[in-house]
């Protein structure tokens, strides 16, 4: 059964929808080094859900947004020590880098290039969130174990409440993605798809 009122966590007109990630060079057609198992995984569940928060978000009227891995400098030279170590990044402007069309932003929605882990390093999404007037931060994403890890931490440091959907995010490998969950388990709420939908669904009545 769905809840009869709202979620503690969601604020209407301050709630955003954050998709780490999902991008033709982490889960799309650009791959550099596909892996059959990860990808029946994210066709099979982890895209559906993703789409369907998506959907319920918009019509809810969150304000989404979208990070993708991506240079600035043709090099990578912008890159954080780590991407620059595990020979992470993609070229500004390339296919990799773009938004799965799946789930493609529409045309006033927010998409930041990042070359780090955490999008609160290298990106301006703090400054974003903080004049959109956003409360609350809902993740989805990839990986589960990295970006949505970090992303998920920094956000709670400073001071959002975070709720990541968690069946709407992946890692590597399903243990890793486990774990990772219950890494930061203590940074806010996890909630399945369904229960955000249910959240949504509600706060579009209360908008009618």
């Amino acid at each position: 059964m769905p809840p009869c009122s709202p979620a503690e966590w969601l604020h209407p007109g301050a709630t955003a929808l954050l998709l780490v990630d999902l991008q033709q060079g982490t889960c799309g057609d650009a791959q550099p080094r596909p892996d059959p198992d990860f990808d029946r995984r994210f066709r099979a569940t982890t895209l559906p859900n993703a789409q369907r928060v998506l959907t319920a978000a918009r019509r809810a009227r969150l304000e989404v947004i979208h990070t993708v891995i991506a240079n600035l400098t043709a090099d990578g030279r912008d890159r954080s020590f780590d991407y620059k170590r595990c020979g992470m990044g993609f070229p500004p402007g390339s296919r990799a880098a773009e938004v799965i069309a799946e789930l493609a932003p529409l045309a006033d929605e927010l998409v930041l290039p990042k070359s780090s882990s955490s999008p609160f390093s290298s990106t301006s999404l703090d400054y974003l969130l903080r004049n959109l007037g956003i409360r609350t931060l809902v993740v989805i994403g990839l990986l589960t174990d990295q970006c949505i890890d970090h992303t998920v931490k920094d956000a709670a440091d400073r001071g959002y409440r975070v709720v990541c959907v968690h069946d709407a995010c992946q890692a590597v490998t399903p243990e890793r993605h486990a774990a990772a969950l219950a890494c930061f388990a203590g940074y806010g709420e996890q909630i399945s798809s369904e229960e955000f939908m249910a959240e949504m669904d509600l706060a579009v009545g209360g908008l009618s």
